[in-house]
């Protein structure tokens, strides 16, 4: 019992040791091991050493149990010669001494060892170094005669089948705890995977964040992680607040001033004397009134975008976008559309945001593009994609800024600049994604991924 104790704690202070060792590794603020590699190192080195302890333990349990069988089995054997030796010497009148001298003739004696009541070896007279095993265990017995203590008798039982046989075994075991140390690293090396991704997700969209890329927080799973995900993204949002006013006047004020001088030059020239011209001064009110058709929709446009920034979506609901693409289709009543769906297209969100941002994706390719437009509504996993394809090609100097606030190529007619910011926020709103999948030629691509809704 102490020895399995001895060995067992070694084995549990080895584990231990690996785990102490693991954990300053991760602790280590100058490391520059990356997440993966530390929980790798970790995971690996504890079941590996996990492994190599319950190996020995096993080895040193088989010695032990065979040690005691060998030492019982000397034991029984002793007795049973003592008693034999016990009754020939009470009814055989003969003494232990004629005893050996018999045993000294038989070569099959070997193992059995005599003393007599003072201790003295009477059989064999000398153990010949040769003949001595490498290792052994023995037993004693008392020789009983008819009134006292004659003498003992000692079995000796050599362990060197023993030892071989551990010798073949220790080979398996060693192959064992191999094998379960490598399938420790390969789990090891899983589950660091499983654990780095969320954070190099989220790495990812600090660096896009801090880039000022327009991207939507990462999906990753766990509850700390989605945690850690929506304060990340909140954090983004004061701090992109605190910059937006200035920003956000900046860019209005750019917007508005050329239909208000549009305005005030046609004012002017009617306060001038075009009234007296009648076809003079309807020219000048129908680019007054355009001037002010175009500020109505930017107010409009800018008042969905706040809404939709600083609220979110309210009402969440089972939805099939592609029922719902099909309507916004079929309200466009444009030929050039066509729409293809695949799978079980069920999202959550609401109906009246997500019409909105298909119909601006669907009505910037109508506005851009002159040949047919593609709509694909897929499943994919635990996504629903929602692709937007036409022919065409986007200019660099505008394709890394398509989803910002009054980025416009059509501003002479009538474009407001904000119709791919919305689709970016309702996308964002309903923890999805809305990209430029393609930027062409030939084709030009805009994608916009939301989480599937599980259905019953």
């Amino acid at each position: 019992m102490l020895r399995l104790t001895i060995v067992a704690s070694a084995a549990i202070g080895l584990i231990l040791l690996v785990a102490f060792v693991a954990a300053r590794v991760a602790r280590s603020r100058h490391s520059g091991v990356s997440i993966r590699l530390q929980v790798f190192f970790a995971l690996g080195s504890i079941v590996g050493a996990f492994a190599l302890g319950l190996g020995i333990m096993v080895i040193d349990r088989i010695e032990s149990r065979a040690v005691r069988f060998a030492t019982q089995a000397a034991t029984d054997e002793a007795h049973a010669v003592a008693h034999i030796l016990s009754q020939e010497i009470r009814f055989g009148q003969t003494d232990l001494s004629q005893i050996a001298a018999r045993l000294r003739k038989h070569t099959g004696s070997q193992g059995i060892e005599l003393f007599d009541v003072q201790g003295k070896r009477l059989f064999p007279a000398a153990v010949p170094e040769a003949h001595k095993p490498d290792a052994s265990v023995s037993a004693e017995a008392r020789i009983q005669g008819a009134d006292a203590l004659v003498g003992t008798v000692r079995v000796v039982k050599p362990t060197l089948m023993l030892r071989r046989m551990l010798e073949d075994f220790a080979p398996i075991v060693l192959v064992i705890t191999l094998v379960l140390g490598a399938a420790a690293a390969l789990a090891a090396a899983w589950i660091g995977r499983a654990i780095a991704a969320p954070i190099e997700a989220l790495s990812r969209f600090a660096e896009d964040v801090k880039n000022g890329v327009p991207v939507s927080p990462p999906t990753v799973g766990g509850r700390e992680v989605t945690q850690l995900t929506e304060s990340i993204d909140s954090m983004r949002k004061t701090l992109e607040g605190r910059a937006f006013v200035e920003t956000f006047a900046a860019d209005l004020s750019h917007e508005l001033k050329n239909p208000v001088a549009a305005i005030r030059a046609s004012a002017e020239v009617l306060d001038e004397g075009a009234l007296e011209e009648p076809q003079e001064a309807r020219r000048f009110v129908a680019r007054i009134r355009e001037a002010t058709a175009r500020i109505e929709r930017l107010l409009s446009e800018l008042l969905s975008l706040a809404h939709i920034e600083a609220r979110g979506v309210v009402d969440f609901e089972p939805i099939d976008i592609a029922d719902l693409a099909q309507t916004v289709c079929a309200n466009i009543q444009s030929d050039r559309v066509t729409l293809e769906r695949n799978g079980d297209t069920h999202v959550r969100g609401d109906s009246n945001w997500l019409s909105r941002a298909l119909a601006n994706l669907l009505d910037n390719a109508l506005i851009h593009s002159t040949g047919a437009i593609q709509v694909s509504v897929v499943r994919e996993n635990e996504s629903v994609t929602v692709t937007v394809s036409c022919p065409g090609a986007i200019r660099g100097h505008v394709r890394e800024q398509l989803f910002r606030r009054f980025v416009t190529t059509r501003a002479d007619k009538g474009g407001t600049g904000l119709g791919l910011a919305i689709v970016r926020a309702v996308a964002e709103s309903h923890r999805g994604q809305a990209e430029l999948w393609e930027d062409g030629p030939p084709t030009v691509r805009f994608r916009l991924t939301l989480p599937a809704a599980h259905t019953a």
